[in-house]
């Protein structure tokens, strides 16, 4: 044992001895340990039931794999903080791992929320709509489902069903006529009076019940008022309740899974090939399918799929509501600890389970199924891009394939609105959550910007590697990128050259794609500081890979851009008028029809108002004329 230690790298004995040396004051308590490396940088989250035997365990080096013994090898600090129960430091484990993504555990990278479907209670006339993130607003959420397209096509069925508002509270405030959504039958009208209080809370209520699964009394009592309506012969109105009957059917008719005696479950299976996994799930709710998803994690090739299982429900329900039953197709270690956790988090109990008989195995072995496939899809296509990363190397002479790729460009229109866009690329394709929009500055030092490409790509560079110094001034971690390209010629390239040389950051890869001749796809022109422009064959997977890169930048530019200017030029010049509400601001448009009539209109045209008085009257009209 004293050989195999001699015989340690010396980082791996510094790792081991710092360790040691902690011990000496841990506690024995429950908790949760972090270790950092010398710039800050955490590299991985533990919870324990008992902190200092947890610890202690990496202090034995012929325990550990080899992955372990790196992290431990640029261990320079450890954190603790002790907990009261061991389910504490599990949900805190799921907490901190999902804020800093250490990158020695298991991570779920995906974890934009899903969408649900809100009937809200915080108004007369309740509204429909879909909804993403807390649930802060007062009314009842459904879902969650899998696909925002599919919440969008029921939450226009349901309207049609339903004849529920999907506008907004200021837009209903507003109105003072029927809007498109009432013309084609898909709203009653409560904004202006066309349907009561009482009708429309059955309307509200009916939807309620048809949520939670109890739609066979909703389509009994809407066939009951079609068939009387034609008794009657009374035929317009019996096509209206037979189109809402469909629109009830057509919601239904995507169920493929049948679970008898199930009402709300996830159904959670894993797929796994080396050091990658794919967790699908299928969302169960009111005995109704909501859809499923992928999930895509990395970790050891050694590491056993109820561990890959166990890390994703920790860190998947840490920000969502659990259901009573999560079935999954293997069971973790601590699945005890985890049902423990889910159910104090849910305020019910959650029961985790395997399935090995019935119905349950089925649908779980059509999620492995699924899983499985998914998988395959996704590590032909990581392999594909591997090949293009490889390609792209040779192509511009990079030392290794790039590992993280920014794309930049600009968007304004005769510099109004003019902000700046970064996209990153890697292995695994376009990484969404590390793309960052720049507002273009035109002060102090970016003075001048607006309107000068060149500038503005400067500060947008300026901006980007100025934080990138600040965080990681020793260029260690993966927030720095292996190549630049930059949506330009010759004058972007010498603007982002200018930007990185004033920050000291001058061994950065950089190329600039422009338009060839004519503008032409498949002729653009490459630029490398130092290098004869080029370009390459028209049809080649490399002229093709990096056109995608760069309509990304350009999409997701004009994208920003354009959110901007709607944000500016497209604001109700009335809702700057001090002292303004609803109430006034609805009377205002109904006598004048418009925002713009209000601004140019007299004092005593604006106390004609009904509920405006000589003072507010004056106040409006002081606001609209004082600045001109």
């Amino acid at each position: 044992m004293v050989e195999e230690f001699i015989n340690m790298p010396t980082n791996l004995k510094r790792g081991i001895a710092y360790l040691k040396t902690e011990l000496k004051t841990l506690s024995s308590m429950p908790g949760v340990y972090r270790m950092q490396n010398e710039t800050g940088e955490v590299l991985y989250v533990g919870k324990a039931r008992n902190l200092a035997q947890r610890v202690a365990n990496y202090t034995q080096p012929n325990r550990l794999s080899n992955r372990i013994m790196r992290m431990i090898s640029e261990t320079k600090k450890l954190e603790i903080i002790v907990t009261k129960s061991e389910v504490e430091a599990l949900l805190l484990e799921s907490n901190l791992i999902k804020k800093m993504k250490p990158r020695y555990n298991i991570l779920l990278r995906d974890d934009k929320s899903l969408p649900q479907i809100l009937l809200t209670d915080d108004h007369t006339f309740g509204q429909l709509t879909k909804h993403r993130g807390r649930k802060s607003r007062k009314g009842d959420y459904f879902g969650p489902f899998a696909s925002a397209g599919f919440v969008n096509r029921t939450v226009a069925d349901l309207a049609r069903a339903f004849m529920l508002r999907t506008c907004t509270d200021n837009v209903f405030q507003a109105r003072t006529r029927p809007c498109l959504q009432y013309q084609i039958k898909r709203c009653s009208g409560p904004c202006v009076g066309l349907v009561n209080k009482e009708n429309y809370a059955k309307q509200m209520t009916q939807a309620r019940q048809f949520l939670k699964g109890e739609s066979a009394n909703v389509q009994k009592d809407y066939a009951t008022r079609m068939h009387n309506a034609a008794e009657q012969l009374d035929y317009e109105t019996a096509a209206i309740w037979r189109n809402r009957i469909r629109a009830l059917t057509g919601i239904q008719a995507d169920q493929d899974i049948n679970l008898p005696n199930v009402n709300d479950a996830d159904i959670i299976a894993a797929a796994r090939s080396g050091e990658r996994s794919c967790i699908q799930i299928f969302f169960i709710r009111n005995g109704s399918n909501y859809g499923n998803r992928s999930y895509f994690l990395t970790h050891l090739t050694d590491t056993p799929s109820s561990q890959v299982i166990g890390a994703f429900v920790g860190q998947f329900y840490q920000d969502k509501d659990p259901p009573g039953q999560i079935m999954l197709s293997e069971m973790p270690e601590d699945h005890c600890l985890l049902s423990e956790a889910l159910t104090n988090q849910a305020g019910q109990k959650v029961h985790l389970s395997c399935p090995v008989r019935g119905n349950r195995r089925k649908v779980t072995l059509m999620a492995l199924k699924n899983a499985e496939e998914a998988l395959a899809r996704n590590l032909a296509n990581a392999s594909s891009q591997r090949r293009l990363l490889n390609e792209l190397a040779k192509t511009f002479n990079l030392p290794e394939p790039p590992r993280r790729i920014e794309i930049y460009d600009n968007s304004h229109i005769q510099g109004k609105h003019a902000v700046g866009g970064m996209v990153v690329a890697g292995p695994d394709g376009f990484e969404k959550n590390s793309y960052r929009r720049f507002n273009i500055k035109n002060e102090g030092k970016f003075a001048t910007a607006i309107g000068d490409d060149f500038a503005m790509m400067r500060q947008v560079i300026h901006r980007r590697f100025t934080r990138a110094l600040k965080d990681d001034i020793s260029r260690q971690s993966a927030i720095w990128p292996d190549l630049l390209l930059i949506d330009g010629g010759l004058g972007q390239l010498s603007a982002v050259h200018e930007a990185l040389e004033e920050l000291g950051v001058d061994d950065l890869p950089v190329v600039a794609i422009s338009k060839g001749p004519d503008r032409l796809a498949g002729r653009e022109q490459f630029h490398i500081r130092g290098q004869t422009s080029f370009t390459l064959p028209p049809d080649s997977a490399t002229m093709h890979f990096l056109q995608r890169l760069r309509d990304e930048s350009h999409r997701y530019a004009i994208g920003i851009h354009r959110a901007k200017r709607t944000k500016t030029e497209f604001v109700n010049p009335l809702d700057g008028v001090p002292g303004i509400g609803p109430k006034r601001k609805k009377a205002l448009l109904g006598h004048f029809g418009s925002a713009r009539a209000v601004s140019a209109a007299g004092l005593s045209d604006l106390e004609a108002v009904d509920g405006i008085s000589k003072k507010f009257a004056q106040q409006i009209y002081d606001w609209f004329y004082s600045g001109r």
